[in-house]
Formats: C-alpha cells, sequence, structure tokens
C-alpha cells in the first residue's frame, strides 16, 4: 500500500488552520495534514520529518510567508510549495513564482473555488517533473490555469512557454483582454495558445490601459478551445472512409454557440417548458436551473395576469457572482449568467444583442 502523503499547513489564524486540515484530509490520497501557526514552528516540523508539500498563508506576523518560503527554498530544494493567501496583489504573486512555489492560490470561498484547490493540491501531491501540464499544476492544462485566474477575476499578464515559444495573454478583471504568440496576436492567440499542451506559465503585473483586441468571453474562448481539441482527437481516430456527398448538409452548429462569445456570459440555457427539455452551456446544475425557471417565469406570468399588466417580456435577478437575464418568448425561455463586473447597463446591452441572436 503507498505511503500517505504528508502535508503542512501555515497560517497564523487557528480557525482556517483547522477548517482547511479537515478539507485536505478528504482527498481521495488521504493525506496526513500537520498545521503550524508561525513560520519559525514550520521551520522546526519541516527539520524533524519529511513532507511532500507546504501550504503557506503571506500574511503573517514575525515570519511572514515570503520569508519562510525563502528559507524552505534554500533548506528543501525539492519539497512541493503552494502559497494560500487572501493578498489579491499581482506583485506577491509575481515574488512568489520568482521563488520557485509550485502553486499561488487566493484562499476559497465557494464551493466551486473550494473544489478547485483541493484538485490543485492533489495533483501537486503526484505531480512528476516529467508529466505533460505546466509548471504549478501539472495535471491541468492551460485551459484550467486560464479558469482559475478568470474565476479569481484577475487583472494580470500570464506569460506561456512552450519550447523555444514564448506567448502572452492580458487579463482585466478575470476577463482576456489581448493575447499574442510568435504566430498572431488577438483571439487567433488565444486560440493557438490554448492548443498547447504542456510548458511553463510565470504571472506578471497587470499592464494599465493595455488595448483591448479580445471580445469574447472567456468562457466562450475555452468552449472553442474544447470544441478544437474534440475535433482533433475524432480526427486522429477516425478511419477512411468514402467521400462525403457534396449535396450532404453540414453538420450544424450549437444554436447556443454564437450566444456563449459575447463579452461577459458566462453560462447560457435555453428551455422549451412545455416539454420540459433544457439546452445548457456554463450551467453547473442545469437540473435546478431549469427547475428554478419553469416555476419563476410561472409566477411572474400569473402575477402579470392578475394584475392585466401584459405579456412577460423579461426578468433580472442578482446573485452572489452573476446577473442572471431570463427571456420568455413562445413557451421558450432563454437565461442568460453575466460577469457582474461590467455593471447593470453595460450587461443589458450585451444581453439584447444575446437575445437577438436567440431569436434569429
Amino acid at each position: 500500500m503507498p505511503e500517505r502523503p504528508k502535508i503542512l499547513l501555515l497560517d497564523d489564524d487557528q480557525e482556517l488552520l483547522e477548517l482547511y486540515r479537515e478539507m485536505l484530509q478528504r482527498l481521495p490520497s488521504s493525506p496526513e495534514v500537520r498545521i503550524a501557526a508561525s513560520g519559525a514552528r514550520a521551520i522546526a516540523l519541516l527539520e524533524s520529518e519529511p513532507f511532500n508539500l507546504l501550504i503557506s498563508d503571506l500574511n503573517m506576523p514575525k515570519m511572514d510567508g515570503l520569508q519562510v518560503l525563502t528559507v524552505v527554498r534554500r533548506k528543501f530544494p525539492n519539497l512541493r510549495t503552494a502559497v494560500m493567501t487572501s493578498l489579491a496583489d499581482p506583485q506577491y504573486r509575481t515574488r512568489a513564482y520568482a521563488m520557485g512555489i509550485d502553486l499561488f492560490l487566493e484562499k476559497p470561498n465557494t464551493p466551486q473555488e473550494i473544489k478547485l484547490f483541493l484538485e490543485c493540491v492533489d495533483s501537486l501531491l503526484f505531480r512528476n517533473e516529467v508529466d505533460a501540464g505546466f509548471r504549478g499544476v501539472q495535471s491541468k492544462s492551460l485551459m484550467d490555469i486560464i479558469q482559475m485566474e478568470s474565476l479569481s477575476h484577475s487583472s494580470c499578464v500570464l506569460k506561456v512557454t512552450n519550447g523555444p515559444s514564448t506567448a502572452r495573454i492580458w487579463f482585466e478583471n478575470g476577463e482576456i483582454i489581448d493575447a499574442e504568440c510568435p504566430e498572431c496576436k488577438g483571439e487567433p492567440a488565444v486560440r493557438k495558445i490554448l492548443s498547447w499542451r504542456a510548458g511553463a506559465f510565470e504571472t506578471l503585473p497587470a499592464e494599465l490601459n493595455r488595448p483591448r483586441t479580445v471580445n469574447t468571453s472567456v468562457q466562450g474562448l475555452l468552449l472553442d478551445a474544447a470544441q478544437a481539441v474534440d475535433e482533433a482527437i475524432a480526427a486522429e481516430v477516425s478511419t477512411p472512409g468514402p467521400a462525403a456527398d457534396p449535396a450532404e448538409p453540414a453538420e450544424q452548429e450549437s444554436p447556443l454557440a454564437p450566444l456563449t462569445r459575447l463579452p461577459g456570459v458566462e453560462f447560457v440555457m435555453t428551455l422549451n417548458r412545455e416539454q420540459r427539455a433544457a439546452e445548457s452551456w456554463g450551467v453547473e446544475n442545469p437540473d435546478r436551473l431549469a427547475e428554478w425557471l419553469l416555476e419563476t417565469t410561472s409566477q411572474f406570468e400569473a402575477l402579470g395576469e392578475k394584475l392585466h399588466a401584459g405579456r412577460l417580456v423579461q426578468y433580472e435577478a442578482l446573485t452572489t457572482r452573476n446577473h442572471l437575464v431570463t427571456v420568455p418568448h413562445n413557451g421558450s425561455t432563454l437565461c442568460a449568467g453575466f460577469d457582474r463586473t461590467p455593471g447593470a447597463h453595460a450587461i443589458r446591452e450585451t444581453a439584447e444583442k444575446l437575445v437577438a441572436l436567440w431569436l434569429s
């Protein structure tokens, strides 16, 4: 039976230490998790017994996380290291990665962020240097790394190296605004970079006033990249067959695809209320959203009839992360979730374009 991995968790907040220890112990590898509330205690534990991974906070009294990492890099060069902090400062990220850490994450708050955090830690515990992937998240693709930057609403420059090729992706509040690689710029560059399967990445400070050349949402870009990967895999495994009949119609693109490419769109669902059939993209729990749409739309329509207010045209809702726009039309309903960062006015302008595309 393989030996259980050992994690050392460093934070000056005792309640957080216990919370994160409980979370990490639920990993599939059932790691042994030791805790330390000070840098001195952490170094003493590292000197007394072997560990597979150190996860450190940055903002601590006396000896902060960067000072601890400096000592650890010198004394224990083979130890995996990760930073988990509430300091959303690009300069700290750059300094930490320059010191050779494997992963920099903001402290997770939502279930989705916690899930991502645990997956990243698990990948570090069993990472081999020769594995495909990107530095810091070896079992993850570049699409996962970009998703992390988007979820944390980062403003930074992601420098990606693939052999002799170097590329950059500019983020502003979690949205990709520009990209360049040796062959191209803008959205074609994003697609080219996302096709790389291995390499190294570095997070650099944000660049102010960078001109925007990418208008498709992060989720739309990732969807395009995923489709391109699927098509490439299908082409590799397909066997030669008879030539296609020129008169045969080409395979139709999903009707949701054009909707997901508008800036700020994070998910889309269309619902046939009579048949209770839903089609969705980017929705974490489609069944639950479909149920909510059916109930809420019916209630609003009933209220409109009671008040003699006329036909229900549109309603909006706010969640902790998203601005929802819902449009019923002829027995069907469109629901789209937007990133709230651009503001309500900009979201409504994009929603008008999205509805026009849907109705067309």
